[in-house]
């Protein structure tokens, strides 16, 4: 009997050893290695002067996350020109202070902001297997699956209340302004695609053209959204909620963007062409996690400084 079963025990052994080692690392090192990547992107009309974006997605703050809350306090070290907080701000009903106190140096700078569906609702515990099943079938969020029921409700509006009163600008289907030192900056935004609260039609009609540069924000990059900013020609599109892939696979890449977008974009920066229009897309892989999935892989969180630079 022991020459029969010991080895398949051993190996089953070692593969739950190495199981618990990822599950430690992903949650206790790698979620909360967070970094900034820096990235260069050639759009601006020429003659104009650099700008440099702080972009930071998909904070999912939760109460007690004290690292997480120095390291964004510490990106207004950065000085950037403005800021765009591209939505899913909350993991936990109870964060928004602690939420606000992290975000509050930032707040200090000009700045823009779209909402995302864990702004809206809190979060559900999900098999991730989920994920996968959805991308086979094409169902993401509420496009494609049945209506969330008995959702909990996030306190997103004293959260909206305070970027307001520090002057950033809510681009909730709607356009903004933002003015730079004698640079005029538009903006057109959408509330977030991923349950179906977008309205391109309220917004379409394209750049604003007594502005010195526009450019299209909305949290999740569905299809349909880069589809509208691209064919009305805006040069630059910022995107977050895929979470990079959030666990992904080393050499390979990410398994799911929680959206129809292919995997190939599913955090960085690329492009995204209409007939003959192309835009710069940039998604943001985040900072956080749900709050029950704390984990990523291969993956970490991050936020980026995006230098805005003339065409060539």
């Amino acid at each position: 009997m022991r020459a029969r079963y010991g080895l398949p025990m051993k190996i089953t052994a070692g593969v739950a050893a190495t199981a618990a080692a990822g599950l430690i690392y992903s949650a206790g090192i790698e979620a909360r290695s967070f970094r900034l990547r820096r990235i260069t992107v050639p759009v601006l009309p020429r003659g104009m002067r650099d700008l440099r974006v702080l972009q930071v997605s998909d904070v999912h703050m939760v109460c007690g996350q004290r690292k997480k809350r120095a390291w964004l306090q510490s990106l207004a070290g950065l000085r950037p020109d403005f800021v765009v907080n591209t939505g899913d701000n909350l993991s936990d009903t109870e964060a928004v202070p602690e939420l606000l106190d992290a975000l509050g140096p930032l707040m200090d700078f000009p700045g823009v902001y779209v909402f995302g569906s864990n702004d809206y609702y809190g979060p559900r515990l999900r098999n991730p297997a989920r994920y996968l099943l959805e991308k086979t079938q094409g169902r993401h969020g509420l496009n494609g699956n049945a209506p969330v029921v008995g959702a909990v409700h996030n306190p997103w509006e004293p959260m909206r209340d305070a970027f307001d009163e520090a002057g950033w600008v809510n681009l909730t289907n709607t356009r903004g302004r933002l003015k730079l030192g004698g640079v005029e900056l538009a903006f057109t935004g959408l509330d977030d695609p991923h349950i179906k609260r977008d309205r391109y039609e309220q917004v379409a009609g394209g750049p604003d053209e007594s502005a010195d540069f526009s450019m299209g924000i909305v949290h999740a990059p569905y299809l349909r959204t880069l589809d509208a900013f691209t064919a009305d020609g805006y040069p630059l599109i910022l995107a977050g909620h895929t979470h990079g892939g959030q666990l992904c696979i080393p050499f390979y890449g990410a398994l799911v963007t929680n959206c129809d977008l292919d995997t190939d974009r599913v955090k960085g920066l690329s492009t995204h062409t209409v007939h003959d229009r192309t835009s710069y897309l940039h998604v943001s892989a985040g900072c956080g996690t749900n709050r029950y999935t704390p984990v990523r892989f291969a993956c970490p969180p991050e936020a980026t400084l995006l230098t805005l630079t003339a065409r060539p």
